[in-house]
């Protein structure tokens, strides 16, 4: 089929073709009325088949086209979620750079014999600064939960200490801060929780 406005002939050999219908509709003046209703009948089952046959094309071209799209589509955002989970952690790691930089400075300062360890302090205290700006910046936030209730979800118990008045279940010592991406833990709050001292029983009177 053409792309032009024309309607062309079915394909099937089952139909006649265009030539040979306008033979027939000049033959058709020495046909019986019977004969040339036949005729226009067929001639317009033949346009009606050519038109659907035409359209049926259309959709069919249309339709290949949008696989294609969907295909080239599907292709993007395949390559799309592969940078992305190859290249997810390179913002954070340029961020980090400069923390590491700091860090070999200290080092660099502490093997100098005249380094003022005030100076080392204030260094390692100002890494540590530039350290929690740039977690803080990535929403990874800090689990300290020093004096709070012991939380299963959030911390780890690493040992129960009997403590007189202190509530039962409160975190009385951190030994490793916990740390959460957003919504998601990325490592507990290692604890020591206090447990309730229980009375001491009278001794019992010898009989």
């Amino acid at each position: 089929m053409t792309g032009d406005s024309a309607v062309d002939a079915p394909t099937s050999s089952t139909f006649l073709s265009k030539e040979e219908l306008a033979e027939l509709r000049k033959e058709s003046d020495q046909w019986s009325p019977v004969a040339v209703k036949m005729l226009d009948s067929y001639e317009k089952l033949y346009h009606e088949l050519a038109s659907t046959m035409q359209k049926v094309e259309t959709y069919w071209d249309g339709l290949l086209r949008q696989r294609a799209e969907t295909d080239n589509l599907h292709k993007r955002m395949q390559r799309d979620v592969e940078n992305a989970r190859k290249y997810a952690l390179e913002k954070f790691a340029t961020e980090l750079l400069p923390v590491k930089d700091s860090i070999e400075l200290g080092l660099e300062a502490v093997a100098k014999p005249e380094t003022d360890l005030n100076a080392i302090r204030d260094g390692m205290t100002l890494t540590l600064k530039m350290l929690a700006t740039l977690l803080e910046k990535f929403n990874i936030a800090e689990i300290n939960p020093q004096d709070q209730k012991f939380n299963p979800q959030w911390h780890e118990a690493m040992a129960l200490q009997p403590l007189p008045n202190v509530e039962d279940g409160t975190v009385v010592y951190v030994h490793q801060k916990g740390y959460q991406l957003n919504d998601r833990l990325l490592r507990p709050a290692r604890v020591i929780v206090a447990k309730t001292l229980e009375p001491e029983k009278p001794l019992e009177s010898q009989g």
